[in-house]
């Protein structure tokens, strides 16, 4: 199991869009062979920084996810509405413990 992180800067006055834009995207990928789950975080002293955290059985899945038509039809949408989009950072996941109660 591989774990991405993106952080991206969204352009002041742009969070709606990237948002919905983001969330069309989202929807999407819940149904691509190998996804397992996705996280959208926002850091408390940085209200236009996103950090996607992704999870995935491999990262080829993350990949062939990548070039999907649903994938690639939000590309333009977040583009537009992205003032800065950092690089990837991957992990492998040795362990995950998730609360029964979640």
């Amino acid at each position: 199991m591989m774990t991405v992180i993106t952080e991206t800067v969204v352009r002041a006055g742009q969070e709606d869009a990237w948002e919905r834009a983001y969330h069309q995207r989202a929807a999407e990928a819940q149904g691509q062979p190998g996804w397992i789950a996705l996280q959208l975080l926002i850091p408390t002293d940085e209200p236009r920084t996103r950090v996607v955290v992704g999870t995935w059985q491999t990262r080829e899945h993350w990949e062939t996810w990548h070039a999907t038509e649903g994938f690639q039809r939000t590309r333009e949408q977040l583009n537009a509405a992205t003032e800065r989009e950092g690089g990837e950072r991957w992990f492998q996941v040795v362990e995950e413990q998730v609360s029964p109660r979640a």
